[in-house]
């Protein structure tokens, strides 16, 4: 049996699944204060009456790292720059708490300016001084020598004992030294948090006998096991809309192109599928405006749901962004667009006379009649829904895959069809398909796809790979690991790539994801020629492989 549960907005999620079949599906409202806990009912309903020992498999999408970077509840964080030589420092300047200290890396990671202690030490005591307790540590090019960050790492160790410490070449591998930086320093904004998180669900795990393996969803759309997520948590930011795609992913099993649309209470994420596989954000997950690292699916969010509030005013119909509580046809205290939706596509939800009669209010407060104002509010959402689709779109164009797609068919880009999941998703996406003239999906399961998307997703794991034959000298980033190249001058970029490849099996094998590597792709591949006085003297390689998200081997689809 497979378990998967999903965090969103309002709600949690919970799905039971066995060979296609949903045993079980579970719906209860966020505790705020205490996801964790939300969770944890979650999971003891969706076991209730089952063996916990027949479970395979847990797989978590929470908002917790999202909801502390939104709210800004993380605790105060310093950021510790060795920018080396280039830019102004300013330019680095991410963190309200950043240092910028001596030091330079070149890159082929040869140390060219040492770092200064007395500079390091005058650092720490202040932030010492400060009360800061999370320090986030980045030089430039230290994926190709991380001796800079780990001296200084041992300096706060001795200077600043009990700190929790976070390296940059330890979180990110790829080149960019700003995009490191960002995700350094929000990694160790939420570390502490999610270590906690961690703790709770390990010991739920082995209090309720679950033997089962328990991952974690990312923000790429695969996962990582729940141990692997405490090195970096902030890659489980934005992990709800991927639970989203991959559900969608899950129940259509189509090599189409298509746009996915999860409309909750509160929010409405929107994916691109193309062939039916979802389409990444090449320059990674966006956090307070600024790119990071973090491989992520491209998505949008809209302050849009089904119980987003309605009310007349000015003279016309407005939706709100707040949520007052649910619709008023389920017992919420105002009306909300799934009663306007449902009194003007005239349907049946729960109460319809008390839907109606909030509607009327807010209809006489905007001066016309009550079925006018209902159909006003539909089309406003959907005018919203059809405006941000276009809009991404447009930003969709920019992206490497959108690209090579219309290259290889030869023609513009076509959308086959809308794919509707979440709460409300059968309330607008008919009406959406059919405004944008193109057919629509809502399955059955769709109100817990985003759960479903959760449990059958397949872990994910990269590695970065960097060879200089000069030096004799091959690198996985981000992992530490070096090997001598024993035969330079034969050394060519296949063998840089079966490398690569050789060392993502090693690692997945360590982390229990071996199942999974016939998702390997190599990502990228590129040679360049190191010259002095005309002549070649060395070649640098760089390759990326991965096991890509998709879904786990086991699951075929769900029964009719």
């Amino acid at each position: 049996m497979l378990l998967g549960i999903d965090v969103g907005g309002t709600s949690t999620d919970g799905v039971l699944l066995h060979e296609g079949v949903l045993l079980k599906s579970v719906k209860r409202p966020n505790d705020s204060s205490d996801l964790a806990e939300t969770i944890f009912t979650v999971l003891d309903e969706l076991l209730d009456g089952r063996e916990a020992g027949a479970v395979r498999r847990l797989v978590i999408s929470t908002t917790l790292v999202t909801n502390i970077l939104a709210t800004g509840s993380g605790a105060r964080t310093a950021l510790i720059l060795i920018p080396g030589r280039g830019l102004p420092f300013e330019y680095y300047r991410i963190a309200p708490d950043t240092y910028f200290l001596k030091g330079s890396i070149d890159f082929r990671g040869n140390i060219t300016e040492e770092i200064d202690p007395a500079e390091v030490e005058k650092a720490v005591q202040d932030i010492r001084r400060k009360g800061i307790e999370r320090i986030a540590v980045a030089a430039k090019f230290a994926q190709r020598n991380r001796s800079l960050e780990q001296e200084i790492a041992r300096m706060v160790g001795r200077l600043h004992p009990g700190a929790t410490m976070v390296l940059g070449s330890e979180v990110a591998g790829r080149m960019n030294f700003p995009r490191r930086a960002v995700t350094a320093y929000y990694s160790a904004v939420t570390a502490p948090e999610w270590g906690k998180f961690a703790d709770r669900v390990e010991e739920a795990v082995q209090r309720r006998g679950l033997k089962a393996p328990v991952h974690i969803l990312k923000a790429d759309g695969g996962t990582m096991p729940l141990a692997v997520s405490r090195r970096n948590p902030v890659e489980t930011v934005f992990s709800g809309p991927a639970a989203s795609a991959m559900g969608a992913v899950a129940l259509s099993r189509r090599q189409e192109n298509a746009v996915m649309i999860d409309m909750g209470g509160t929010t409405t994420d929107i994916a691109l599928l193309i062939d039916g596989v979802p389409l990444h954000a090449s320059k990674g997950a966006r956090i307070e405006g600024r790119f990071t690292h973090i491989q992520a699916l491209a998505l949008r969010s809209l302050a849009l749901g089904g119980d987003s509030a309605v009310k007349g005013a000015n003279g016309q119909a407005e939706i709100a962004a707040q949520r007052l509580g649910p619709a008023a046809c389920l017992g919420g205290p105002a009306a909300t667009l799934t009663d306007a939706v449902a009194c003007h596509r005239g349907l049946a939800i729960g109460d319809m006379a008390r839907a109606r009669e909030k509607i009327a209010g807010e209809a006489a407060r905007a001066g016309c009649e009550p079925d006018s104002f209902a159909a006003a509010v539909t089309e406003e959402a959907l005018a919203r829904l059809e405006r941000l689709i276009l809009e991404m779109f447009r930003e969709w164009e920019d992206e490497p895959a959108y690209k090579v797609w219309e290259i290889v068919h030869r023609r513009r880009f076509r959308l086959d069809r809308i794919i509707g999941i979440g709460g409300a998703a059968e309330l607008m996406v008919p009406l959406l398909a059919e405004k944008m003239g193109v057919p629509c999906m809502v399955h059955r399961l769709a109100p817990t796809a985003n759960a479903l998307g959760a449990a059958v997703a397949r872990p994910t794991l990269a590695v970065s790979l960097y060879a200089d034959t000069q030096q004799k000298r091959l690198l996985i980033d981000q992992e530490g690991i070096e090997e001598r190249i024993a035969d330079p001058d034969a050394f060519q970029l296949d063998d840089a790539r079966e490398k690569a490849v050789e060392h993502l099996a090693r690692l997945a094998a360590a982390k229990g994801m071996v199942a999974c590597l016939h998702g390997v792709r190599v990502q990228m591949a590129e040679q360049f020629n190191m010259i002095r006085g005309y002549s070649r003297v060395g070649k640098i390689f760089q390759v990326e492989a991965q096991i890509v998200p998709g879904l786990i081997d086991e699951f075929k689809g769900v029964a009719k």
